[in-house]
């Protein structure tokens, strides 16, 4: 495989594992200092939309179908599999939960010290007065979803460009041949 496949993965996956820590970290008491401001978000998001669509483009360039990017994923050495099976399975994990345990309720913010939310309740909809402990609770997981949807992408998108690097070095072989 090309050491520009290589690389590209490896930097996906290591994002993607940086952001599902962050994630992780969420659980911990109390508010991540860094996500206090909207930079995070905007430093996720120049780094994910060129990893992310340029993944995509090196498999569309293989113009391979599922089952060959299937094949190539497993021809990929057991401990990359696993490491990226890993990733994903705790990215999935790390969305379910929080999916699953944060209510109705998110985009937490403080008016005049009083903490309000937008309640996604159907026929309610709208915003709500809420309690400080409440606010901390939609706050961590409005920041987990922010960590943990992305660092999916990464590690979707190493997955992929490293099954499209597998293709294309299988691909030169055969014309060597």
């Amino acid at each position: 495989m090309d050491w520009t496949f290589k690389s590209h993965g490896g930097v996906a996956a290591a994002l993607g594992a940086a952001l599902l820590v962050l994630a992780a970290l969420t659980w911990l008491p109390g508010t991540l200092p860094l996500t206090v401001s909207g930079w995070p978000m905007a430093v996720i998001a120049v780094l994910l939309f060129p990893i992310f669509i340029s993944a995509l483009v090196r498999m569309l360039l293989t113009r391979a179908d599922r089952h060959s990017v299937w094949l190539a994923f497993r021809c990929l050495p057991r401990k990359a599999q696993m490491g990226l099976a890993a990733l994903a399975i705790s990215g999935v994990g790390i969305t379910v939960i929080s999916g699953a345990t944060e209510g109705n309720l998110q985009a937490a913010e403080v008016k005049d010290g009083q903490y309000f939310a937008f309640d996604t309740t159907p026929h309610a909809r709208g915003t709500v007065e809420i309690s400080q402990s409440q606010y901390q609770a939609v706050l961590e997981s409005d920041q987990r979803s922010m960590f943990a949807i992305p660092a999916l992408l990464f590690v979707g998108a190493a997955c992929v460009v490293l099954a499209a690097g597998e293709l294309r070095r299988a691909d030169r072989n055969s014309t060597q041949s």
